[in-house]
């Protein structure tokens, strides 16, 4: 096991972990076409969770999967950023331990990509 990650889970409090937990309700923010278009794509294999917590693309994508993805990113980083702000870990680790809790989600045939990897089918 590497350090960083067992680092990473050891400073993250309790209460970094609550708030983190509740990602798709602080999620509220993004619209709910956006939320629809992501997880179409992600059914058809064209988005997929990434190890550093955001949304990535599969391929080549439309103009409004792009913002689809941007939005829920940007919802997503700012709730990072308030974790980060409250425990006093960065952005980074916030957004790697929510990925963590993410893939582990992920459904049968869909796909992630864990930091440093490459995107993989469940």
């Amino acid at each position: 096991m590497k350090l960083r990650p067992l680092m990473l889970a050891l400073a993250l409090s309790a209460s970094a972990l609550a708030a983190l937990a509740v990602l798709p309700a602080a999620a509220t923010a993004q619209s709910q076409a956006a939320k629809q278009a992501v997880d179409a794509a992600k059914a058809a294999g064209k988005v997929g969770e990434q190890g550093d917590g955001y949304l990535g693309i599969i391929g080549d994508a439309d103009s409004a999967l792009r913002a689809a993805v941007a939005e829920i990113n940007a919802g997503r980083k700012q709730v990072y950023s308030d974790t980060a702000a409250k425990t006093g870990v960065t952005i980074e680790a916030a957004g790697e331990a929510t990925a963590r809790q993410l893939i582990s989600r992920v459904p049968a045939g869909q796909y992630f990509k864990p930091l440093g990897g490459t995107w993989t089918k469940k």
